[in-house]
């Protein structure tokens, strides 16, 4: 058993505060992300998880023990570096079964380990070379094989492939997952990119300002939204959030976007969370994906200016509206959109969220 639990956690430096009362549980054998942007407080939360740092209040629990105060190399966790920091005097053998002999095991086991790490780490040719000439991408697999390779239960990675080529990060995606599964290991993976963390993580926890945001799977991150700033950091591009009030008619609820137009009835979920809310200003959440060109005058619907288009390879992003009232709209390739032109548009009810305008939170969906 190998999960992690993390009580009340924070972290001080002088008067800075980079990390505030986190509570995380991380599960036996679970892959857990950290997401964020820079200075968000995940790289505090992994070395304070691997004994790097100690925290200013709060307990680090690996299963029940109580780890806050044991060291690092007491800690039994591996821990890979963005820095990868290779021994480039040694041979990519070497360097692999450099944690193997720290620990004396027998020549036999080790020459085992070392093989086995190779021929999944895609490094079996390299065995005997050194390192002083490889690439990048060489290098990190190293890095990452050196401290799988002594089979830590609990296995922490701090921006691994923040330096890699993009051909190479998502080969890696891939093979980080399959390597957490073969060994059965407790990984927690620290990232600013959120493709790395949708792609991987069994669970994602987005961090801000040294703050626990939201934590869930993928889908409920990306699909339900916790505040604004999850619903803006997540997706790509992320949610978009335009100013509206909301109104009643004929016994539903709309919400008034202005200029730019109005929804069409909220559905009976959505409209219910809007009746507990402690006031009319909202903002209306929809994904780029959710958001449909129309024909014709229709009663609802949202009325936008093309002000840019994007290309990008299969899908087209349409820039749309500006300032308060500015909107993405994914299309196909084949989209086509004059700059200046005005579309109409319908958000699909299912993709439509709410946002207390003064607080940032979403309103509950039933």
């Amino acid at each position: 058993m190998a999960a992690i639990t993390l009580e009340n956690l924070s972290k001080n430096f002088g008067a800075f505060a980079a990390l505030k009362e986190l509570n995380l549980e991380v599960r036996d054998r679970e892959f857990v992300a950290l997401l964020g942007p820079s200075g968000c407080g995940k790289t505090t939360t992994m070395n304070l998880i691997s004994g790097l740092l100690h925290p200013s209040v709060g307990r680090i629990l690996f299963d029940t023990r109580d780890v806050t105060p044991i060291p690092m190399d007491r800690r039994g966790v591996g821990f890979v570096f963005q820095n990868y920091a290779i021994f480039t005097h040694m041979t990519v053998r070497q360097n692999l079964a450099f944690g193997l002999r720290v620990r004396r095991l027998p020549p036999s086991e080790i020459n085992r380990r070392v093989g086995a790490i190779a021929e999944m780490m895609q490094l079996t040719k390299l065995l005997d070379s050194r390192t002083d000439k490889l690439s990048v991408n060489i290098l990190q697999r190293i890095a990452i094989g050196r401290s799988a390779i002594v089979e830590p239960a609990i296995f922490l990675l701090d921006e691994p492939l923040s330096n890699v080529d993009a051909a190479f990060r998502q080969v890696m995606r891939t093979e980080l997952k399959t390597l957490q599964r073969q060994f059965k290991q407790t990984m927690v993976y620290v990232t600013h990119d959120q493709l790395e963390a949708m792609t991987m993580a069994d669970r994602i926890a987005v961090l801000d300002q040294g703050i626990l945001q939201q934590v869930g799977s993928p889908l409920e991150i990306y699909n339900h939204p916790r505040n604004v700033f999850v619903a803006r950091f997540i997706g790509s591009p992320g949610m978009n959030l335009l100013n509206g009030r909301l109104s009643a008619e004929n016994g539903q609820t709309f919400v008034d976007l202005g200029p730019a137009g109005r929804t069409d009835a909220l559905p009976s979920g959505l409209a219910r969370a809007a009746e507990r809310a402690q006031s009319a200003n909202v903002l209306v959440g929809v994904r780029p994906e959710d958001l449909e060109c129309v024909d014709g005058a229709t009663e609802s619907g949202l009325t936008l200016v093309v002000s840019f288009v994007e290309r990008i390879g299969h899908r087209t992003v349409v820039h749309l509206g500006a300032g308060a009232q500015s909107a993405k709209m994914t299309a196909h390739s084949t989209f086509v959109a004059a700059l200046g032109s005005a579309l109409r548009l319908r958000a699909r009810a299912a993709g439509l969220r709410l946002f207390d305008r003064s607080s940032g939170l979403a309103l509950t969906l039933e």
